[in-house]
């Protein structure tokens, strides 16, 4: 397939996309039409994946479902024979050495196997010259992970023995899995597995992304969060973005690139507020600034100035209470979860004190009370902690960012059980506004979360009918007494 590459350009032109050289970033993905919001810009299967948990028969390899195992089984069944009859084969100790990054590889050299023998068909979306293609970054690593990549590159040989395997090449391709590969992540974005989608690796990285990508099983699905014009570059974030520029730019560094956006370059007001300490006068909404040659900090807004060893006391106090409830929480007891509540509940007070109401770092404390307290299932203090994020998420994300959709949908699942019905319908109605952008309208998960507005909107309407009914009866009442 040596004009893979014009295969590739005519295949995307039909979707709107053409690949496209990007000063100072390289390849990149580039609208060749106007592309709307919630419009899906492509989407793709993984040229291999793996699971981040490796339990023979508890769920599918292929779509990692639970469910319907013999039939998904099937679907790469040319491939699992290969791959299983080569894991059978290994000893205890070489199977302990089996991680995700590992399999993940194993799967990729027998798929191109397949390919080249014409065994499996190929496409001009799925074939081994787009992952030959991807940038490795060998040549930036340090002597450490070279070394790591070598061995790795060993492993592989001694499971794949009958294969005659170029290990400078797949150290290579090892270099590329660090910079190219992606999180499967389920609708509520937890964690699943790894899979390698070299389409989708052409898109660059923005901390301002005009699109999302969110998966279905194990198809990645690239979505428009705002209008993009033609020849405007696609692009969606690698990382976090709910972070200042300082940390972003630190996550980023993995990629080997720094990142230019606008955000990035102009920076912001935004970065003072997210790390900021607030204003002493707790009527202020302004943040502190350190004052040049002072041992104080000062309000930007009113002035007022906060002694710095009374915010390093108070920061100090924070990491000791930090790391007893962290370790509280490693143990996994109830008694010693409900004890980190209490601890974290503390810390958020300081916190408060401390730090603005947009702080990163008091965000991440909700964010743990709300965990720990759906882990109680304590519903009541959950929501409360559950709300209390929502203005911060809107603030650090942009409106259509799958985060604020999910946050909003769990705030609707607490309300729902604590019977606050208008409240529920209110939350998941904009849970669900939110992810028919990022996440489509087909998805089980979507359906399910449709399903569960019309049932809070029946609800509402019924309460309303029934309390409706009950006061025209009791007007008739008084006016029969009258």
């Amino acid at each position: 397939m040596a004009n893979w590459a014009e295969q590739l350009q005519r295949e995307l032109a039909g979707r709107g996309l053409a690949v496209a050289s990007i000063p100072g970033k390289g390849r990149g993905l580039v609208a060749s039409r106007t592309l709307f919001p919630g419009e899906v810009i492509i989407s793709q299967e993984p040229y291999a994946s793996t699971p981040n948990k490796i339990l023979v028969g508890s769920s599918c390899d292929n779509c990692f479902a639970s469910s319907n195992l013999r039939k998904c089984s099937k679907i790469e069944w040319k491939l699992h024979q290969l791959e299983c009859r080569a894991m059978a084969a290994l000893t205890e100790d070489r199977k302990k050495m089996l991680t995700p990054t590992i399999r993940l590889m194993v799967r990729l050299v027998l798929k191109r196997k397949l390919q080249n023998e014409k065994v499996i068909p190929s496409s001009c979306i799925d074939n081994y010259y787009l992952v030959d293609a991807l940038e490795s970054h060998i040549s930036e690593v340090d002597e450490n992970q070279l070394v790591l990549y070598a061995q790795m590159a060993n492993l592989v040989d001694l499971i794949l023995p009958s294969l005659e395997l170029d290990l400078k090449e797949i150290a290579h391709t090892f270099s590329k899995f660090a910079c190219n590969a992606h999180t499967i992540c389920d609708p509520e974005l937890r964690p699943l597995g790894t899979g390698l989608y070299p389409v989708i690796s052409i898109i660059n990285h923005s901390c301002v992304p005009n699109a999302v990508l969110t998966f279905d099983g194990r198809t990645a699905y690239v979505r428009a969060l705002q209008p993009i014009g033609k020849d405007e570059e696609v692009s969606i974030s690698y990382i976090e973005t709910a972070a200042v520029t300082k940390k972003r730019q630190n996550d980023l560094k993995q990629y080997f690139f720094t990142c230019t956006c606008p955000r990035c370059v102009k920076g912001s007001e935004d970065d003072a507020l997210f790390e900021s300490y607030r204003c002493k006068d707790q009527a202020c909404d302004g943040f502190l600034l350190p004052e040049s040659g002072e041992k104080a900090y000062t309000c930007q807004k009113c002035s007022i100035s906060r002694d710095e060893e009374e915010v390093k006391k108070m920061t100090r106090e924070i990491v000791l209470l930090s790391d007893k409830a962290s370790s509280l929480l490693l143990s996994g007891r109830k008694i010693d979860t409900t004890e980190a509540g209490s601890i974290y509940k503390t810390i958020e007070q300081l916190e408060q004190k401390l730090y603005h109401a947009f702080s990163i770092t008091l965000l991440h404390t909700r964010e743990t009370l709300l965990k720990i307290y759906m882990e109680l299932q304590d519903w009541q203090t959950a929501l409360t902690y559950c709300r209390s994020t929502i203005p911060v998420y809107e603030r650090v994300y942009p409106p259509f960012h799958p985060m604020i959709g999910l946050q909003f949908y769990t705030c609707g699942k607490l309300e729902w059980l604590l019977e606050c019905t208008e409240d529920a319908l209110k939350s998941l109605t904009r849970a669900a506004d939110i992810l028919r952008i990022t996440h489509g309208t087909k998805s089980q998960f979507m359906k399910e979360l449709f399903g569960k507005v019309e049932e809070a909107r029946a609800e509402v309407s019924f309460r309303l009918s029934s309390v409706s009914g009950h006061d025209e009866q009791f007007s008739r009442g008084t006016a029969g007494q009258l």
